[in-house]
């Protein structure tokens, strides 16, 4: 191991006493939390209920933990509850005579075969369409299998979450740095400057910023004299922590970050410090901005050009800055420009590639760094959606357009759909036509642990186990994490009688999509492993170059095809011990030895090894870019002030996360509802009241939902949390459903996206507010808020 390796020890498995007053025979036990991007270290503990069986009756934060350190949020602390939802489905469910009824693995895998196959069957692989949702970046299983999954499919047809959430940065920071997954993040525990925009990590606790304890570290940043700063259209929690909140109306995000970048040049503030070698087109944005004058942009973003000019000063001032974009900037019709414009203000700071600004983690099961190079960029567009024309965007299309690849006729119509833990329905746009596109498919299966408003359409539905059934490794998250370490914790309970693995789940579902469903699912991970390591020994560059494949593969060790794939990429990781090339490196058994995982220390520089541009530099004036300023020129002609329809924004809570955790009691009640916040002048002005019902319409249709009236959102916005709806019928989730509260992306018909990524404008769209059973529109009709900027397609007329 390298001398940036230290490592904590500690005692946090196998203590053994009784439950308190209930003769509960109990154990302790160590689990990394799988229920939002911090990834806390958790003590649990588990006890015997009888007849073999056990449960997690408590949960704290591991204090021994590398990374958390003992911090826990309410979701964390309620793992077991979430752990023990009586109302997760413990069984495989098929179709039968129009009902889903229980069936045994190897009924529900002979229906996926039969279904799966007879539409591949028709030699169109275009049939078939897979959507992944949010939570596979949760599991291990999650991680591993749908890349083979989709390989085996051979379907262009691949939907995920990303296009709902994160998008555009991926596309940003292809353009930046010629891969998509180089994602700097902000170094908070160094910074003396934090400028977020359209984040709030005190709720969220960070994301695409791996942090537990998001809170503590921006306390921790104002103690030592730091500054926080966050620019969001509500005074969110992280905004009430921040020493200035500037409210920027929704949607205006790119306007402000383009009006500092022109102060930058104006006032001669330009410093790239040690970037400067590895920026190519510093002159180039320098003319793109000038005429975003702080005055220009003012009344269109709603911040006065005081504030900009402030704004901009002070981050060109602070020693150690970092600016952090999240949802609120990403999920916008600007937002692959505003992803584009954070990482531009980090380099002409100096604040790009430098402790106390943003930097490029590097995980333990990353690729080993090679050698500075220039490489083949990053391009969209290699194929059209075949409805709307719509560009692929890193292997993807949009997911608003999945619904319309199902049900417009004609030449590879999307017939069969599988989705692995996705709700499209609740958090894609215009879910009432997703919802009868799905009934109209052939064949649809759901790896899903709900009966939930997506997965009651499946032919088959094929539930993972439970979480504490379930191994834990962070592949994607250690990834963006605010310091390289290294954790796994396994199973904490055993898998019970008739339950499956997560992945040997989905390995058969790869095996069905291959045609040989009755094939050895271990054969899945062992021709991985074969492939791995006939491309390493191959490489020159490798550490094991020119070995023997089948020598390597026999000192792979762990319990199951997942570890010893684990174990494979952590030794060929840039961490690893090269399978003895480096003695002291990470293999599976050292890891293994460090129940509280590995610290592999703070992040470093790492220019120019991640750049892959065609020009071996940070490409900071792509012409993709160049095209869509064009557009965000246009669109200050229309944005003027707050007059005209409401604007709507999402907003999270700490208790939530997207649709997936409302059947949880302990994590209902308190600030997590479903409300429409509005501002008091606005209430007045619309005639609602607090508690009272306000019908809301939008271009996709419309939704009655109860008023909180708050000064927290800007005159001319409203807000919706996203992720609600549980009222349709069929589902399984009665604690949800018992409180549905509305789908706020019913408001949208899926036409309105940031054309650069393909992503949903879920923020910042116009909307019509007025009390219930008020008419809509001047005429009483169902009249539609005007859009007259973003991307948008023409009318559907299919449905």
């Amino acid at each position: 191991m390298s001398e940036s390796v230290s490592t904590a020890t500690g005692t946090g498995t196998g203590a053994a006493g009784m439950g308190p007053g209930d003769g509960e025979r109990t154990r302790a036990a160590l689990r990394i939390c799988p229920l939002c991007e911090a990834t806390c270290g958790l003590t649990v503990t588990v006890a015997a209920v009888g007849d073999g069986q056990e449960r997690i009756t408590a949960a704290r934060g591991d204090r021994d933990d590398v990374f958390s350190r003992g911090y826990v949020c309410p979701k964390g602390a309620l793992f077991g509850e979430l752990d023990g939802d009586p109302h997760r489905l413990a069984r495989p469910l098929v179709r039968r005579d129009g009902a889903l009824r229980e069936a045994s693995w190897e009924e529900a895998f002979a229906a996926v075969a039969e279904g799966l196959g007879g539409v591949l069957a028709a030699g169109d692989p275009r049939a078939v369409a897979l959507f992944l949702g949010n939570p596979n970046v949760h599991t291990v299983a999650g991680a591993l299998y749908p890349p083979l999954l989709i390989k085996a499919l051979r379907t262009p047809n691949l939907f995920t979450a990303s296009t709902l959430d994160q998008m555009p940065k991926h596309v940003s920071c292809g353009l930046l740095y010629g891969d998509p997954s180089a994602i700097p993040v902000p170094d908070p525990d160094r910074a003396d400057h934090l400028l977020v925009v359209g984040a709030n990590p005190v709720e969220s606790n960070g994301s695409l910023c791996t942090a537990p304890d998001f809170p503590g570290r921006l306390r921790a940043l104002r103690k030592r004299g730091g500054t926080l700063t966050v620019v969001d259209p509500r005074r969110t929690r992280t905004a009430r922590l921040a020493d200035r909140h500037v409210a920027v109306r929704p949607g205006g995000d790119a306007l402000l970050l383009m009006a500092m970048v022109q102060v930058l040049f104006a006032e001669d503030l330009v410093d790239p410090g040690a970037a400067a070698p590895h920026l190519s087109g510093v002159e180039d944005v320098a003319r793109l901005a000038a005429d975003f004058t702080p005055e220009a942009v003012a009344d269109a973003c709603g911040v006065e050009p005081d504030v900009v000019r402030a704004l901009a000063r002070e981050l060109a001032a602070a020693e150690r800055a970092a600016v952090y974009g999240r949802i609120g900037s990403t999920a916008v019709e600007f937002g692959t420009l505003t992803s584009w414009l954070v990482d531009v203000l980090n380099a002409l700071t100096g604040n790009l590639d430098r402790a106390g600004g943003v930097l490029f983690p590097l995980s333990a099961t990353a690729r080993a760094p090679r050698p500075p190079a220039a490489g083949r960029g990053f391009v969209t567009g290699r194929r059209h959606s075949r409805v709307s024309g719509y560009p692929e965007v890193k292997g993807e299309f949009p997911a608003a357009a999945l619904a319309e690849e199902i049900d417009t006729p004609g030449e590879g119509r999307v017939r069969a759909l599988v989705c692995v833990a996705g709700n499209p329905v609740l958090s894609a746009p215009n879910g009432d036509r997703l919802e009868r596109a799905l009934a109209g498919l052939d064949f649809m299966v759901s790896v899903d642990p709900y009966l939930n408003e997506t997965s009651r359409h499946a032919h088959v539905v094929l539930p993972p186990p439970r979480p504490s059934r379930s191994p834990h490794f962070d592949f994607s998250l250690n990834g963006l994490a605010v310091r390289n370490q290294v954790r796994l914790t396994r199973p904490v309970i055993p898998l019970g009688e008739g339950e499956m693995g997560e992945g040997e789940i989905l390995a058969r579902l790869v095996l069905c999509a291959s045609g040989a469903p009755g094939g050895d699912p271990s054969s899945v991970d062992a021709a991985v492993i074969e492939r791995t390591l006939a491309a390493a020994v191959a490489d020159s560059r490798s550490p094991v170059h020119g070995r023997e494949p089948a020598e390597l593969a026999g000192l792979l060790t762990g319990e199951d095809g997942v570890e010893r794939r684990l174990d494979l990429m952590l030794r060929l990781g840039p961490y690893g011990d090269g399978f003895g090339a480096n003695p002291d490196g990470l293999t599976l058994a050292r890891l293994l030895t460090h129940p509280h995982g590995v610290d592999l220390g703070p992040l470093r520089p790492r220019l120019p090894e991640v750049l892959r541009t065609p020009s071996g530099t940070v490409e900071l004036c792509p012409e993709p870019i160049v095209a869509d300023v064009s557009r965000l020129r246009r669109s200050l002609a229309e944005r003027r002030g707050p007059a005209g329809a409401p604007v709507l924004v999402g907003r999270r809570h700490l208790r939530s996360n997207n649709s997936w955790m409302h059947n949880i009691p302990g994590l209902r009640g308190g600030g997590n509802r479903c409300t429409l916040h509005v501002h008091p002048d606005d209430a007045a002005r619309l005639g609602l009241f607090e508690g009272g019902l306000a019908r809301v319409v939008g271009a996709g249709g419309e939704v009655e939902v109860p008023v909180e009236v708050t000064d927290a959102v800007l005159p001319g916005v409203v807000s919706l949390p996203h992720g609600w709806g549980h009222d349709r019928p069929g589902t399984r989730t009665p604690v949800a459903a018992a409180d549905p509260g509305v789908n706020v992306n019913q408001l949208l018909d899926g036409r309105l996206l940031d054309p650069l990524s393909g992503t949903a404008v879920l923020n910042g769209f116009p909307v019509e507010v007025m009390p219930a059973g008020a008419p809509a529109g001047p005429s009483g009709g169902a009249a539609r808020p005007h859009v007259t900027h973003g991307t948008r397609r023409p009318a559907d007329t299919s449905n």
